[in-house]
């Protein structure tokens, strides 16, 4: 409706200032005489202002091929008269002059380009050529000379940690257990689980929320979320987060990405239960609790923190993905501090049960310490854990302007896809492969750099080995070369392991110690025991590790730490 309001009696203009564009020289601006209407004196007012902010010459010139029968030329022609000049391209172009509104032709007639006969088309390139084409040409030639001025690339840097695990819930005692080679998998306690094949697990036996949640909220919400916010608040108060540098911080630039693999079940399965019964009897926060971006919401509500905010979930590779893309948000300017990693919680019936399922739990309940053996040969399937891991990354300028003691330097990683079945690894680890080469890539790292790998290797039968072959085919020449598995010790934290992991990366390089794979007691066949780490804790100075997870639906994930320098 609008456009053809408009079209009406612009056309009525353009016909008009058209018109009089033959004798325009001959006459003044003066106010109109006897001889004009007003309506004629109107247009030439117009055409002159249109002439004047374009740097118009001789009307004549200028106008000579509109003596076509063709309305369409006429049309053609004083657009192309209107083609760009500087005047156009330093504003908005005619919509610079206020009469056409923020579209100019193009609302009108869909493009500037209009439908002209052959003859029309090179009597139009005459009419065009010399000066007029000539500004035509002039930007387009700017813009394609134009480069993008070099930037310097934006260093991360991890400032603080904070975990919940079954072998503690600070860093310090949580690394030096994994040194010790302490088992945290044991009988599962929270529920009756004798029905099971397996009822052991890596479960959280002690935990408190006293000081980092409220009550209130302590009682509503998932355990995945208040892992999720404990190990969030710890890592602030680990990297020196104070209330006093909260207060000075631009929270605008400060997000939470802090993913989960399963989010709120417990919450979500109390729901059917209750829905059993009756819909009334439903907790009115069972939607919103069981949803896996929720944790990293309620943190950023608590925090103020109003920056990138979001989850990501890929299975167990859940924590990588979440770690890359908190650093590529600081990388690309557009946040100073990320608090990110992953959190789970899912040793319950429905959880322990699903598991069971998939055939990928070890039933060793008769000595569980015993029952997470990644290469061994008498490893048969993983076992389940529970946790929370939040690492603090910061620009690099940004934590030493805070005086922010640096733990490590995140160098980079790499995501891809196997693309080759929901559980099962791809038979001759492309997929693998492909992510620690283009980690590497990505992070400028050579491959003889890395001498020490946090695998995934989550004692399963296919897993281990798969991923064993993949990281030779990439390291094999580095002598230097030491590869263990944390899971050995925890279980398999599922979302959270990655974060756990990383962290236990990042204590490597801060104490010089990589902990022992434990229960590695008879390898398994093609496994070289000398690039594994032993059943005792190794001193190492690590270059540049690599930490690995991967997750069902075959998603791969690497990513890679160094000294700080």
């Amino acid at each position: 409706m609008a456009a053809s309001s408009v079209a009406s009696p612009l056309c009525t203009w353009l016909v008009a200032a058209c018109m009089s564009a033959s004798f325009q020289d001959s006459h003044s601006m003066s106010p109109p005489d006897s001889s004009l209407s007003p309506s004629k004196w109107l247009s030439r007012r117009l055409r002159r202002k249109i002439l004047t902010q374009c740097g118009g010459g001789s009307s004549s010139n200028r106008f000579s091929s509109l003596s076509r029968s063709s309305f369409q030329g006429l049309v053609s022609s004083y657009l192309g008269y209107l083609e760009p000049c500087s005047e156009y391209y330093s504003s908005k172009g005619l919509t610079s002059l206020g009469f056409f509104g923020d579209n100019g032709f193009t609302s009108l007639f869909g493009s500037r380009t209009l439908r002209t006969n052959r003859r029309q088309r090179m009597l139009n390139r005459v009419a065009h050529s010399g000066e007029a084409m000539a500004v035509t040409l002039e930007p387009a030639q700017e813009i394609s000379t134009k480069k993008k001025p070099f930037t310097k690339q934006r260093r991360v840097v991890v400032t603080g940690m904070g975990v919940v695990t079954p072998l503690g819930h600070d860093p310090d005692v949580f690394y030096d257990n994994l040194l010790d080679g302490v088992s945290g998998i044991s009988k599962i306690e929270t529920f009756d689980c004798d029905q099971f094949p397996t009822r052991i697990a890596g479960e959280i036996k002690s935990f408190s929320t006293d000081g980092w949640v409220a009550p209130k909220l302590a009682k509503r919400m998932d355990k995945f979320m208040l892992y999720m916010l404990t190990a969030g608040k710890k890592a602030l108060a680990d990297g020196g987060i104070t209330e006093d540098v909260m207060g000075v911080l631009d929270k605008t630039r400060c997000g939470v990405l802090i993913g989960s693999a399963m989010g709120g079940m417990k919450v979500f399965n109390d729901a059917i239960e209750a829905l059993r019964i009756s819909y009334k009897k439903m907790n009115p926060f069972c939607v919103p609790f069981a949803t896996t971006n929720m944790g990293s919401a309620m943190l950023a509500m608590d925090l103020g923190w109003m920056g990138p905010n979001y989850s990501i979930s890929t299975a167990c590779a859940t924590s990588n993905f979440c770690i890359l893309n908190a650093a590529n948000h600081i990388i690309r300017g557009e946040a100073d501090v990320m608090l990110c990693g992953g959190s789970d919680a899912v040793i319950i019936p429905i959880g322990l049960g699903g598991f069971v399922a998939c055939r990928a739990l070890s039933q060793s309940n008769d000595d569980p310490t015993k029952a997470s053996r990644p290469w061994d040969t008498d490893r048969d399937g993983f076992v389940m854990g529970e946790g929370a891991g939040v690492l603090l990354l910061e620009e690099l300028e940004h934590a030493k302007k805070r005086g922010a003691n640096i733990y490590a330097e995140f160098l980079g990683g790499s995501f891809t896809c196997d693309a080759y079945h929901m559980t099962e690894p791809h038979p001759d680890g492309a997929g693998v492969i492909l992510c620690i080469e283009k980690a590497l890539a990505q992070s400028g790292v050579s491959r003889k750099d890395v001498n020490y790998i946090n695998a995934h290797a989550t004692s399963t039968p296919a897993g281990d080995l798969k991923e064993y072959q993949a990281l030779i085919h990439c390291f094999g020449q580095n002598s230097e070369l030491r590869v263990n598995s944390t899971k050995s010790m925890i279980g398999h934290l599922l979302g959270a392991s990655g974060a756990v992991e990383a962290v236990s990366v990042v204590q490597a390089i801060r104490t010089g110690w990589v902990h022992p794979n434990i229960n590695l007691e008879n390898p398994d066949a093609g496994v070289d025991t000398n690039v594994l780490v032993g059943p005792k804790k190794e001193k190492l100075k690590v270059k540049v590790g690599l930490s690995n997870s991967f997750g069902f639906g075959g998603h791969n994930s690497s990513i890679l730490f160094a000294p700080y320098n």
